[in-house]
């Protein structure tokens, strides 16, 4: 029996491919858990004396945390372009809540699927237009902690971010890897609302006993150490802290429901990685756990972001990977790693090459190798925030971060800042004009206008 041409070529087409090997390992899949208004010490694990984050936390025991977690920019838009683009501001362009320039080729999720992934974004974008065509799954929605829907109930935000998350897990081709964004509201102040913080009614139990501990730096005294224009009324930290900090009473109340909303997101961050053990690939699922921005209590008369203080620029990172050697899990480095380092991790991870264009570095030889990376990891990085609306409402604000020394331009007001981390790691005392400081300000004004310069 003779064949036909086209089974011939069938054949030899077969032929011709290469072999699977079914011991060939599989891509990684992704989930980023993306926090809103989150600092570094909200969670259980990073020492916070209140707060309940018991499923973070235990993803910190089976995972990996750093300490020093920092965003380049501490405002939601700009801090997510890049975390998604591996990019300083001064490259993607987003000075506020408008799209980036930067190519979505370029991003992670871009590249992803290109790559084969089933990929989807659930929650908040905040730069300009959600793209929903750019995803396989995408459903944004943010500014609100009750949300409307058509012909339906109201529906907590955090619920809707847990029962879409869930649907994507769950509907998503069990053929393709994926990658998942789940980008929460909460904590984030509903800002319009006298209430600010809105919790589901069945958290209200939560805390309620508690008193939450009031900052060191709550003070009178230390809002008078600020820079001038910052202690105005026009500034929107100090107009925030009237809406939230400004008696007691409201202290205790403000924060109370900020916390219950942080514990609602913990639960959902439980239930995405409870349904990742039920579909048996939690143990091929690269989890990452931050946040866009720190957040001020209340320290320094202030409310918050935006400015380069401790409090703002340092946010929670935790990493489920894998590939984490068992001598690992559960420990915690406290070098810089930076939002703009999500986005090479991911595709390292995931076998991608990293466009020349992504300015941050992949953090994973951190907690997976035994000896430091080489070339040596940043000791130091460059802050960067644009001024929002006025420079009396938000003004712009640079800096030159280390562990031990601080650097800040005001440029809108030609007022330098300078601490000393060790000696006063609350930046309670300006060095700036101190002479004994001469040498090392000249040598840290140098290099911040290097990085400064590599950041475009």
């Amino acid at each position: 029996m003779r064949l036909t041409q086209t089974v011939l070529v069938a054949l030899s087409l077969l032929m011709a491919a290469p072999a699977v090997r079914a011991d060939e390992p599989k891509p990684m899949n992704v989930v980023v858990l993306l926090a809103d208004d989150w600092r570094h010490d909200t969670l259980g694990c990073a020492g916070n004396p209140v707060l309940k984050t018991p499923h973070l936390d235990q993803l910190a025991k089976t995972g990996f945390r750093f300490t020093h977690g920092c965003v380049t920019t501490s405002i939601c838009g700009v801090s997510r372009a890049s975390l998604l683009t591996g990019q300083w501001m001064s490259r993607h362009g987003n000075e506020a809540f408008a799209m980036f320039k930067t190519p979505w080729a370029e991003t992670y999720p871009g590249i992803l699927r290109a790559n084969g992934y089933w990929v989807g974004h659930v929650g908040k974008w905040h730069n300009g237009a959600f793209p929903k065509e750019r995803f396989d799954f995408g459903r944004s929605y943010s500014g609100t902690h009750w949300v409307k829907r058509l012909n339906a109930e109201p529906v907590h935000v955090t619920q809707l971010n847990e029962s879409d998350a869930l649907e994507f897990l769950r509907t998503r081709p069990k053929d393709k890897p994926f990658g998942l964004t789940l980008a929460f509201f909460a904590a984030h102040a509903e800002d319009d609302n006298p209430k600010q913080y809105l919790p589901q009614p069945g958290s209200a139990g939560l805390y309620a006993n508690d008193t939450i501990p009031v900052p060191a730096t709550a003070t009178r005294e230390a809002l008078e150490r600020l820079p001038p224009f910052l202690q105005r009324p026009t500034n929107e930290g100090r107009k925030r802290w009237t809406w939230r900090f400004d008696t007691p009473e409201k202290y205790q109340s403000m924060m109370k429901n900020y916390y219950r909303l942080c514990t609602e997101v913990d639960a959902t961050c439980g239930a995405v990685i409870a349904e990742l053990k039920r579909q048996g690939v939690l143990d091929h699922t690269l989890v990452i756990f931050t946040g866009d921005n720190g957040y001020f209590h209340g320290e320094r008369g202030l409310a918050d972001k935006w400015y380069p203080y401790e409090e703002s620029i340092r946010v929670p990172l935790i990493v489920h990977d894998p590939r984490t050697p068992a001598a690992a899990k559960g420990k915690t480095n406290s070098d810089f790693v930076l939002n703009v380092d999500i986005a090479p991790t991911i595709l390292a991870a995931t076998g991608a090459a990293a466009p020349k264009t992504m300015q941050g570095r992949d953090f994973a030889p951190l907690y997976r190798e035994a000896k430091r990376p080489d070339p040596p990891w940043r000791a130091e990085f460059f802050y960067e925030h644009a001024v929002i609306g006025t420079k009396d409402r938000i003004p712009a604000s640079q800096a030159l971060v280390r562990h031990d020394a601080k650097y800040i331009d005001w440029p809108d007001f030609r007022y330098e800042e300078l601490f000393d981390l060790t000696a006063d790691p609350q930046e309670q005392k300006n060095l700036i004009n101190d002479p004994v400081r001469a040498k090392q300000l000249a040598e840290m004004k140098q290099r911040f206008e290097k990085l400064r310069a590599q950041a475009k």
